[in-house]
């Protein structure tokens, strides 16, 4: 669910004026938009603003949950420096066969490391391992949000940043009527983030919805 907020003449406007795809990227795109999941890869122009993200905080090592075909972690693993890591979880051998692909082909299989399997086992895991990470992006099922962003502020150091996808919902958040499970569970991460002390937080109505959080 990555189906811009914005008029589509906006949206537009802005795709024309600012964003130049790489080659690899337009290529994810255009092969994933064949895919009844398509919906859920990130929009070119959210690709843009996370790879800068990347760059102001100085990334060097970074953390995603929700790999899909890759776009967002090619994205991501891009924007950092030639000596960066980025370590990519997510549940899915059939999804991120094509990232792995993809990955080669950007000549990026040399920064990520992929960890396969359920997200908190994933995260509780790099936790034990004394991981830290300087930027995170989730992008996952929903109803484990609030346990990702918990363990996201633990990996993160201080002054490192946390990005969540999704986090307008198509605006379904603003329904109160609307009490579906992935509209609760990100009700209740937003509210969660923006009542963390050990965090300052704010909400980008870019693509669908990015909650940034920056650990103090």
């Amino acid at each position: 669910m990555n189906k811009s907020l914005l008029p589509d003449d906006v949206a537009a406007y802005i795709a024309r004026t600012f964003v130049n795809e790489s080659p690899i990227l337009a290529k994810i795109r255009v092969e994933t938009a064949e895919m009844p999941e398509a919906g859920m890869q990130i929009s070119a122009d959210q690709g843009l603003f996370l790879a800068m993200l990347v760059k102001l905080v100085g990334a060097k090592h970074a953390l995603e949950v929700g790999v899909f075909t890759g776009y967002s972690s090619t994205v991501v693993a891009q924007a950092l420096p030639a000596d960066g890591t980025l370590v990519a979880c997510d549940l899915s051998e059939e999804f991120t066969s094509k990232a792995r692909r993809f990955w080669q082909e950007a000549g990026l299989q040399n920064k990520i490391q992929l960890r396969l399997g359920p997200g908190i086992e994933t995260l509780d895991a790099l936790l034990a391992e004394g991981k830290r990470f300087d930027f995170a992006f989730i992008d996952a099922d929903k109803p484990n949000y609030c346990g990702y962003f918990e363990r996201a502020v633990q990996l993160v150091r201080a002054g490192g940043l946390i990005a969540v996808d999704n986090t307008l919902w198509s605006g379904k958040v603003s329904d109160s009527a609307d009490l579906s499970e992935g509209t609760v569970a990100i009700r209740q991460l937003n509210e969660m983030v923006a009542a963390d002390p050990r965090v300052e937080a704010c909400l980008v109505p870019i693509g669908d919805g990015l909650t940034l959080a920056r650990k103090l």
